[in-house]
């Protein structure tokens, strides 16, 4: 068998052993199956993840997509993560084109006009590139962040990028997650505070009106919800 087979199987496996695993468990089957090659990823919205991770490997590789277009706060963010984390390696994974380079041949704000296609280029590809340096990845996706997430599992493949894919925090609750950082300390971007309750780009993040659905201030008033890194 290949190593993609192997690793394929083995996902496949605890798919099912991991299914009621809580976020330690699957940091720990991690870090015990995957050793350095793997990688956990990061918005910046809060260091949850992060802090769970450090604590299985103090020194884990951290995936950051630096698109270009980040709220200043979130830049801050990651910088402080660094810092809070001084074992870590942050990895900025670019897209191939500048801001200026990209507007330059689809013309200004593509994000505007054609927003699949920006986060294609600044987010989808850069990540897949990125992930094929590791076997597997770790991400905070959460099923209550979206319909479109309601079934994550805790381990699965992911046959997108050939790799396998840990969700620790899958089934934990927004009562859980703000425990979490109100027990633990954890660091926090500040705009989270001030009602951007999903951050991502600056040009597609809005505030959230109390009460709305956290994700309905991305790429508000259009029909897109997802950026295209799960699916």
């Amino acid at each position: 068998m290949t190593a993609t087979a192997d690793y394929k199987t083995l996902a496949e496996r605890a798919s099912q052993e991991l299914s009621e695993a809580t976020a330690e468990e699957a940091l720990r089957w991690t870090a015990e199956h995957f050793g350095d090659d793997f990688i956990v990823a990061s918005n910046m919205q809060d260091a949850v993840l992060i802090d769970l991770a450090t604590k299985v490997k103090s020194d884990v590789d951290i995936l950051f997509l630096e698109t270009g277009y980040h709220f200043a706060e979130t830049i801050g963010t990651r910088d402080a993560v660094q810092t809070v984390y001084p074992g870590v390696r942050i990895v900025n994974a670019q897209a191939a084109q500048s801001v200026a380079e990209q507007d330059a041949e689809h013309g200004p704000k593509l994000h505007e006009r054609n927003p699949t296609l920006c986060c294609q280029l600044r987010k989808v590809v850069p990540l897949r590139n990125t992930l094929a340096k590791y076997s597997a990845w770790v991400t905070g996706v959460r099923r209550v962040d979206a319909p479109t997430r309601a079934n994550t599992p805790i381990v699965a493949w992911d046959d997108r990028n050939g790799l396998v894919k840990i969700n620790p925090l899958a089934a934990w609750s927004d009562d859980e997650f703000a425990g979490y950082i109100s027990e633990h300390g954890i660091l926090e971007n500040p705009l989270v505070s001030v009602g951007y309750l999903s951050i991502g780009c600056a040009p597609c993040t809005a505030k959230v009106a109390p009460g709305q659905d956290p994700r309905s201030g991305r790429w508000a008033g259009q029909s897109k919800t997802e950026c295209g890194l799960h699916g």
